[in-house]
Formats: C-alpha cells, structure tokens, sequence
C-alpha cells in the first residue's frame, strides 16, 4: 500500500473513531433529559455539570476514552467543591450520620449523606445555564455529615475549556457564606478546603504525582478512607487506566498536602458503583462566618505524554495564580 493510501486510511479511521465517541457520549448522556444535563465540548473531550446533582461535573470523557470518568454514586462523590469551618460538633439527636460525628460545618455542593440504609440527599441549584461555551451554575450546598440539611451558603461555578488548548477544563468556584456570627459552629478556624473534591471511577487505578521536566513519581495507597497524603511539587496529580488514557488535577492555589487513594476493591469503569477512586487538593483558609472564597483548577485529559505538555504549560501561565478570600 503506498503512503498516500496509509494516509488516507489513518485519516477515515480516526474519522469513524471519532464519530462513534460522539455518538456514544451522547447516547449516555441522553440517559437524563437535556434540561438536566448541560455539556460543553472541545471536539476532543466532553464535561458537563447536573442540575439533579447540585450542578457538579457529572461527566467528564474524550475521544479516546468515551466512556464517563466521573465517579457518581452519592452526593459525596462527582468532581464538585467542599468546604470546612468552625467547631467541630456532635448532632446526632438531630440526625447526624454517625459515620461523620462529630463534625465540622461542612457544605458541600452534592448533597447530604444518607441515613438508615437511604442513597442521602441532592443539593438544590437555583441557576443553571450555558452561555456560549461556559456552564454557570448557583448551587445552595447540603451540610454533608446531615441527611437533608441546606447549609448557609451560596455555591458559583464556571466551567469552560482553557483557550488554545486542546483537552484542558478549567473551573472557577467561589462560596459565600451566610452564616450568622454567633451560630453554633463559632469563628473562624484554620481549615482544610478540598479545592476540589474529585471522584473517578475505579478502573482509572494507576496514581503518579508530576514531578516537572517530565517526571513523573507512582503513589500506592491501600484502599481508604482514611486517604493517602502527598505534597505534589507541581501542584498536579493524576489517574491512568490500563490502556495509558488518563485524567490529571492541576490545582496550583493548594497549599497543604494533597488526599488521594482508591475505595473500595475491584476494578470498575461503571460511574454508579460504589469503588471509586480519590484525588483532592487541600489548601487551608480562616473561613468564617461571613467568607467569601474563590479559587481555580484545570482537569487535564489525555495520556502521560499529552497530560505532561499540557501541564507544563498550564505551570508556565499559572505560576502566580492565588486564591481569594474576603470576609464582611
């Protein structure tokens, strides 16, 4: 076969390829009525947020792996953000999960743990819209450690691809919290906030840390929680399944080391079964009662070699970015 010919051949099979992943993707994604599910896509990966899930990412895949990614079994999983503040509080009386007492104020934007053997409860979103190729989502958060408890707070998110780069998500969050000062869970307290709170499904088993210049370090963790702690130097961490495609967190604002490791035994590519796999960023923020906090990270997609160029050039526009927090 001449080269002319190989080239034609290569160019049609990556055609069929990619036509089937668009067609897979939305046949799942048709699973859920189309005013719930909001996508976005780059021509090379997907995302989507789900109103019914307090308008977290739900869905995360690409052309070369159209299967979903994200982990959605409970409230408590998705790609979605968590916070923590104030004392630390035993409310079982009032239906506090035993599991998660005592415990401090927690909103996250998923929903409330569950209780007496029910799945918990979905956090309720208020706007919900795609403008161009940006998903805005308003989510009023759930107190995690309760069953059905809204939590003083206001959740914004905005998700869109990086410009000019292929395969790259970034996500803008902020919460304002509207707690009153003298409540229960008190002042301010150095805490730990999960920048974001991501959960991929279990086949994705390969954990490595970026190391930078191309390097990357393997992480071996034994199934929690409690979750394995590591201090990425280039603030980014990623999963890989069996085939080499994966999914890494850029989350340059973190601070504190970084929560990570599979839950759960068996390895699973079914977004609703119960073992998962963890990666959470921690920085620590003086979040009080009145706090306004707002960050960024990046979800990068592809395999090692494209994650680790994306990477690095998400590093080089990204050295100086902060976070913020005000406080009325």
């Amino acid at each position: 076969m001449s080269s002319d010919s190989v080239q034609r051949v290569t160019r049609l099979v990556r055609t069929i390829l990619f036509c089937c992943y668009l067609t897979t993707t939305a046949l799942v994604a048709s699973a859920l009525p189309a005013a719930d599910l909001l996508t976005i896509d780059d021509g090379t990966v997907r995302i989507g947020i789900d109103r019914t899930k307090g308008a977290s990412i739900t869905w995360l895949s690409s052309d070369a792996y159209p299967e979903n990614i994200v982990n959605i079994a409970d409230p408590g999983r998705l790609i979605q953000q968590s916070y923590y503040a104030g004392k630390r509080l035993d409310r079982t009386e009032e239906g506090q999960s035993q599991a998660w007492s005592p415990w401090a104020w927690n909103p996250i934007q998923g929903g409330g743990v569950g209780r007496g053997g029910k799945n918990g409860s979905w956090a309720r979103v208020t706007v919900f819209e795609r403008k161009g190729n940006v998903l805005y989502s308003e989510t009023i958060p759930k107190l995690w450690d309760m069953p059905n408890e809204e939590a003083e707070a206001v959740m914004r998110q905005w998700t869109t691809f990086e410009p000019n780069m292929s395969g790259v998500v970034r996500v803008e969050c902020e919460i304002q919290v509207t707690r009153s000062h003298d409540d229960r869970w008190g002042k301010a307290v150095n805490s730990p906030q999960e920048i974001p709170a991501c959960y991929f499904t279990r086949s994705f088993e390969t954990v490595k840390t970026y190391l930078g210049e191309g390097n990357w370090r393997p992480e071996h963790q034994v199934p929690g929680p409690p979750w394995g702690h590591v201090n990425p130097p280039c603030k980014a961490m990623a999963v890989f399944e069996a085939s080499g495609q994966g999914i890494a967190v850029f989350s340059p604002t973190a601070r504190a080391h970084w929560n990570f490791g599979p839950h759960g035994y068996g390895l699973s590519s079914e977004p609703t079964d119960g073992p998962c796999m963890h990666i959470a960023p921690i920085d620590r923020v003086l979040m009080g009662p009145k706090s306004t906090y707002r960050y960024r990270y990046w979800l990068v997609v592809g395999n090692q070699s494209q994650i680790t160029s994306r990477l690095d050039q998400l590093r080089t526009n990204y050295s100086n970015e902060k976070s913020t927090l005000t406080n009325s």
